[in-house]
C-alpha cells in the first residue's frame, strides 16, 4: 500500500470517539511505520463522538479527494426517544423538559414522518460546529450563550419506521439523506411534529455513498492493517523533478 501517495481506510468508529481522535490513532499508526515525522491524513464527513459507524479517513494526496468523498449520500439507524427533549438534541446534555406521548400511536408517526422527506429546510442544533460571528456555535451554547442558527436547505431521500415501542417511547428509523443532514435536529422537529418532544438517543451510520458498514474496519485492524501491511516506504519514492 502506498499511504504516501495516497490510500483510503473505511473506519468503523468507535463510540465516545472523535472523528479527530480517529485520525490521530491512524496517523500516529503512518508515522511510526514509515518512520515520518508528518504526513497528511485527514477524513471526509466529520461524526459526532455519540454516533458509530462508517467514517472514511485519507492519506497522502488522497486528502484530496474528502470534498468528493464527503458530498455522498449517507444512511443512518437512528434510536429517538419521545416525550422529552435536550439542550443538544441528544444524550451530552441533560433533559430539560418532558412532554405526554400517550397520544403517539403508529398511524400518528406514519402520517408525520413523510413530511420530513424531499427537499426540507432545517434549523441546525446550537451544539454543532457551525459558525455564528466567527466562533464555533457549540462553544457559545456550552458556555450558556443565545445561538442563532439559519435554516439550511437539505434533502432526505427517505425515511423508513423500523420500530415504534411505546413502553419506552422509543422510535427507531432508517434515514437515506444529503450532506449536511442533522439527525439530532430531525430527531427535535419529528417530536415537535407529533406535538411531544424527542431527543437523539443513538446514531449509526451505515453507509456513506457505495461505502457499507459491512466495509469498515475497527480502529485496530486498521492499526493492524498498518502494521503489517507491505508499503511503500519514503526512501522507495522516486524524487520529484
Amino acid at each position: 500500500m502506498d499511504f504516501i501517495d495516497g490510500e483510503t481506510l473505511y473506519i468503523d468508529k468507535p463510540l465516545e470517539w472523535t472523528s479527530f481522535d480517529v485520525v490521530k490513532r491512524l496517523r500516529g499508526a503512518l508515522l511510526h511505520r514509515l518512520h515520518l515525522k508528518k504526513m497528511k491524513v485527514g477524513h471526509a464527513g466529520t461524526l459526532d463522538p455519540l454516533a458509530t459507524g462508517v467514517m472514511i479517513v485519507v492519506t497522502g494526496r488522497s486528502t484530496k479527494l474528502i470534498e468528493q468523498l464527503q458530498a455522498g449520500v449517507k444512511e443512518y439507524i437512528a434510536t429517538i426517544r419521545l416525550g422529552a427533549t435536550t439542550p443538544s438534541y441528544d444524550l451530552e446534555t441533560e433533559i430539560d423538559a418532558t412532554y405526554p406521548t400517550a397520544h403517539i400511536t403508529r398511524e400518528l408517526i406514519d402520517s408525520v414522518i413523510p413530511r420530513f422527506t424531499g427537499r426540507i429546510e432545517q434549523v441546525p442544533p446550537a451544539f454543532s460546529a457551525c459558525k455564528v460571528d466567527g466562533h464555533r456555535a457549540y462553544n457559545m451554547a456550552r458556555k450558556g450563550r443565545e445561538v442563532e442558527l439559519k435554516p439550511k436547505v437539505l434533502v432526505i431521500d427517505e425515511i423508513e419506521v423500523l420500530d415504534w415501542n411505546p413502553g419506552e417511547s422509543s422510535l427507531k428509523l432508517r434515514i437515506v439523506c444529503s450532506k449536511g443532514t442533522y439527525i439530532r435536529a430531525l430527531a427535535r422537529d419529528i417530536g415537535e411534529a407529533l406535538e411531544s418532544g424527542g431527543h437523539l438517543t443513538a446514531l449509526r451510520r451505515t453507509r456513506v455513498g457505495n461505502v457499507s458498514i459491512d466495509d469498515c474496519l475497527s480502529v485496530e485492524q486498521a492499526v493492524e492493517l498498518i502494521r503489517t501491511t507491505d508499503v511503500v516506504m519514503p526512501e522507495d519514492k522516486e524524487p520529484a523533478r
